[in-house]
């Protein structure tokens, strides 16, 4: 992998879809949220991803600057990722996205039913606290 991934784009929009897309980055990011994180809790948090593929995802979010790896001088050793500044502003878009999807999936529905965000698939974060809103 390459620090400069992404230079290649003109277009702002893919390059911002770029970072982000991969079937598991959302879901890294969504744990990483609520607070610092160690690798095995991401591990467990994410059903279905191998060590490899979090491992993968969470190196690539380290290069665009969306995850930052504190390493403790202890031993055994011991890694913490958090969401740097950068990345916690991805909050406020996964909460348009939901809003946006539940939107869509109505739209969408053939029986018209009405879907309501899923709150448990993103967190809301504002001035590091958590936020549960409702629609």
């Amino acid at each position: 992998m390459t620090k400069n991934r992404h230079s290649d784009h003109s277009c702002t929009m893919a390059a911002a879809l770029s970072v982000i897309s991969g079937k598991w980055k959302l879901s890294i990011i969504n744990q990483l949220l609520s607070g610092q994180k160690r690798y095995s809790e991401i591990n467990r948090a994410i059903l279905g991803m191998t060590e490899k593929m979090l491992s993968q995802q969470i190196r690539e979010l380290e290069e665009d600057g969306i995850v930052s790896r504190h390493i403790f001088p202890e031993v055994p050793p011991r890694v913490e990722y958090s969401l740097t500044p950068i990345g916690q502003e991805l909050s406020s878009i996964f909460y348009t996205l939901e809003r946006w999807g539940s939107h869509y999936m109505t739209v969408t529905n053939a029986n018209g039913e009405v879907i309501q965000p899923d709150y448990t698939c993103y967190t809301l974060v504002k001035d590091n606290e958590v936020v549960k809103e409702s629609v």
